[in-house]
């Protein structure tokens, strides 16, 4: 049997980079590092040692489609190993989750522990270290990738290595762990630095059996309920499980933690500075992507997703242009754009939750205006998919095929509709929009009404197991 399988951790909300990542499209979602998502890139880079049938992906719920959909573009087989959870509970239980789904068919499986939101250039590094953390994890070890340090970072965990176990390579020792320490201030970090400490990666290589015994000494409550409920008890109860990382609630109360030290040209894309570290800069020192005219600009960052941005006479900026956000902010201050978030909360709360495009199971829409008594979307339906049968309390829907073929419920009548024909439904009819053909339903929606909020809907029956 095939004994060497991953967990992606695919969750977070990816804050410190809006209004590129939001909350129902967060970065590892994103395409920020090359023409591949974050996810597809991590998925990719972990499949060159395990194959796809054994990688699990956790994911937040109101993720799960996406994530599905990203991966069956690398990876059909991996397709069935994406677990969504009901809410945010932490690295722990979401691993734990994904480690009793393996156990209970390979108690005796290594699995490595990856977040689907970093960057490493040397895969080949990175690959030789895992190997190397297999071989400390055979001997029980709860064992880490740990990062060397390139600066004295403040954004980072460290971890202080020790003794070398005679583990692993001789290009990849594997050493204990003496301490984990905080995120320091800069002084300390210099320090660290200079004594050899290593950037805590959230990386984890052990064995499946070990992990679970280790779940069960210091975390009982995690292991009772990961290993006594069915799967529809714990989502349901997901909710109520400690919030807690597997940093405080394992490495730090375990006995036997090593750590693999190791080069990789590793970055966890955690900010905008650190997007702007990662790509190639021009003749000014600007990275630009997207539709951007800059004169006279440079060291700046300038990300158009949308329309066409211009620059003359700056420096040192972060420009980000989606179809309706533009954040500017002096790059020394890259940082800092939670606190511009919280205040686009209290303001404009859609606009850190989603996007002016935002995915579906079935497809896309797009708001493309919307006003106190009306909304318009353009709605993309794929081939073969469908809404759910529904129906709305507060809004009436106008219906307008653009292209493609429509197969509309409304009420008692079931219809088909070509490019130019339409459809009217009335507040409290049920209805269904479904595309029978083989290229992609495009349509336009008015909806009228006091409230056109997306919860104003019932759902009567849906094929992608949405409430």
């Amino acid at each position: 049997m095939n004994n060497q399988y991953a967990i992606i951790l695919c969750g977070g909300s990816g804050t410190r980079l809006w209004p590129l990542s939001r909350t129902l499209k967060p970065k590892q979602l994103l395409a920020l590092n090359g023409e591949k998502t974050l996810l597809q890139q991590t998925a990719l880079r972990v499949c060159q040692y395990i194959s796809p049938e054994n990688l699990v992906t956790v994911t937040h719920e109101s993720h799960r489609f996406e994530v599905k959909g990203q991966l069956a573009e690398i990876f059909p087989q991996a397709v069935a190993g994406v677990l969504g959870e009901p809410s945010a509970r932490n690295t722990l239980p979401a691993i734990a989750w994904g480690v009793n789904k393996i156990f209970k068919t390979n108690p005796n499986a290594i699995i490595g522990v990856f977040s689907s939101d970093h960057s490493i250039d040397n895969e080949t590094a990175f690959v030789s270290a895992w190997k190397s953390a297999e071989a400390s994890a055979e001997q029980g070890y709860l064992t880490l990738l740990g990062i060397k340090p390139t600066e004295p970072a403040t954004g980072y965990g460290y971890i202080k290595p020790s003794q070398d176990l005679g583990l692993g390579s001789q290009d990849f020792p594997v050493h204990s762990v003496e301490k984990f320490v905080e995120k320091p201030n800069r002084e300390i970090a210099e320090q660290f630095v200079a004594d050899g400490y290593l950037w805590n990666s959230g990386m984890f290589v052990f064995k499946a059996q070990v992990f679970m015994q280790m779940l069960q000494e210091f975390q009982p409550e995690i292991f009772e309920k990961i290993t006594k409920l069915n799967e529809e008890e714990l989502q349901a109860q997901y909710a109520t499980l400690p919030n807690i990382s597997i940093d405080y609630g394992l490495a730090e109360k375990a006995k036997k933690v090593a750590v693999v030290p190791v080069d990789m040209a590793w970055s966890d894309l955690g900010s905008w500075d650190s997007i702007y570290n990662r790509h190639t800069k021009n003749a000014e020192n600007n990275v630009i992507k997207g539709e951007v005219i800059a004169e006279d600009t440079k060291d700046s960052l300038l990300w158009c997703e949308s329309g066409v941005l211009t620059t003359l006479g700056v420096d040192n900026l972060v420009v980000i242009q989606t179809a309706d956000v533009t954040m500017i902010a002096n790059k020394d201050r890259a940082e800092d754009v939670k606190v511009i978030v919280n205040q686009v909360k209290k303001r404009y709360p859609d606009m850190v939750d989603t996007h002016m495009t935002v995915q579906r199971p079935w497809g896309t829409y797009t708001v493309l205006e919307v006003d106190d008594r009306f909304k318009i979307k353009r709605i993309v339906v794929k081939p073969g998919a469908s809404l759910s049968l529904q129906m709305h309390h507060h809004r009436s829907e106008h219906w307008v095929v653009v292209s493609g073929t429509a197969r509309v419920v409304n009420g008692e009548a079931d219809m088909l509709l070509a490019p130019n024909q339409s459809t009217y439904i009335p507040a409290g009819c049920k209805h269904r929009l479904e595309n029978p053909g083989i290229l992609d339903l495009v349509m336009i929606e008015v909806q009228c009404g006091q409230y056109l909020g997306e919860d104003d809907i019932v759902r009567f029956q849906d094929n992608y197991g949405r409430q």
